[in-house]
């Protein structure tokens, strides 16, 4: 898949409450679950740098989650990804579970 393939993602401030979203962001933690629990991976990600819009009150955080998995390769904190999937709100935080992702690189100028 091309970048071109991706419809323009939105803010993550301007999210449904529930529907299909494509959003673009850096993570910006990562949850580790202990061995006892069943297994998740779960990141918080913001958009802050691709949406710079001052004092605008809204949530910049997205928590991704991807069920059965205890890591996903090459999903650490400050990578850039471009996710989709269905978006829920959940603990007032809105929730993409088990989301298509495409690692963004940076280009060296």
């Amino acid at each position: 898949m091309h970048q071109g393939d991706w419809p323009e993602p939105v803010a993550i401030s301007d999210l449904p409450r529930r529907g299909r979203a494509i959003c673009t962001g850096v993570i910006d933690a990562v949850t580790i679950l202990p061995a006892s629990i069943a297994p998740a991976y779960t990141v918080i990600m913001t958009d802050r740098e691709f949406h710079r819009v001052a004092n605008d009150g809204g949530s910049h955080r997205l928590r991704l989650v991807w069920i059965g998995r205890r890591r996903m390769p090459g999903i650490i904190a400050g990578t850039r990804l471009r996710v989709e999937g269905m978006v829920s709100l959940r603990d007032g935080l809105p929730t993409m579970y088990n989301p298509r992702y495409e690692i963004i690189g940076i280009q060296e100028s």
